[in-house]
C-alpha cells in the first residue's frame, strides 16, 4: 500500500529528497506524475481516471508535507523499506490503509512511472 503522512509532520522536510519516484511534496505545492519519472503524455491513476502526465495538480495538503498515492510504491524496486519512514524523527510516514496494493502491483507502477 502506499505511505501516507501523518497531521503528526513537524515539516522538517527530511522525507522528501529521499523518495524515488519524488511523490512527496511540501505542503501547498501542486504536483504533477512527470516531476522525478520519464512520464510523458496521458497516464492512468489508479481510479482509472486520465490526466497529462505534465499536468498540475491541487495539492493534498497545504498545511503539511505530503504524498502522491499515485506515485507511490513504497520505495519498491529500490530499497528495502520506505526512505521516508527511515528517517522521519517523528514516526508519521506510515502505511495508507486507502491504498491496499500488493507487492507486485506496486513494482508494476514502479514500471509505469520510470519506463
Amino acid at each position: 500500500m502506499a505511505i501516507k503522512i501523518t497531521d503528526e509532520c513537524i515539516n522538517c522536510g527530511a522525507c522528501e529528497p529521499e523518495c524515488p519516484n519524488n511523490a512527496i511534496y511540501e505542503g501547498g505545492v501542486e504536483w504533477a506524475i512527470a516531476d522525478g519519472t520519464t512520464v510523458k503524455g496521458s497516464y492512468t491513476l489508479m481510479d482509472g481516471s486520465e490526466l497529462d502526465a505534465d499536468q498540475r495538480n491541487a495539492p493534498i495538503s497545504v498545511d503539511t508535507y505530503y504524498i502522491v498515492p499515485n506515485k507511490c510504491t513504497e520505495c519498491q524496486g529500490f530499497h528495502e523499506e520506505p526512505q521516508c519512514a527511515a528517517v522521519c524523527p517523528v514516526d508519521c510516514c506510515v502505511p495508507d490503509e486507502m491504498y491496499q496494493e500488493t507487492v507486485d502491483e506496486l513494482m508494476a507502477k514502479k514500471a509505469k512511472l520510470h519506463i
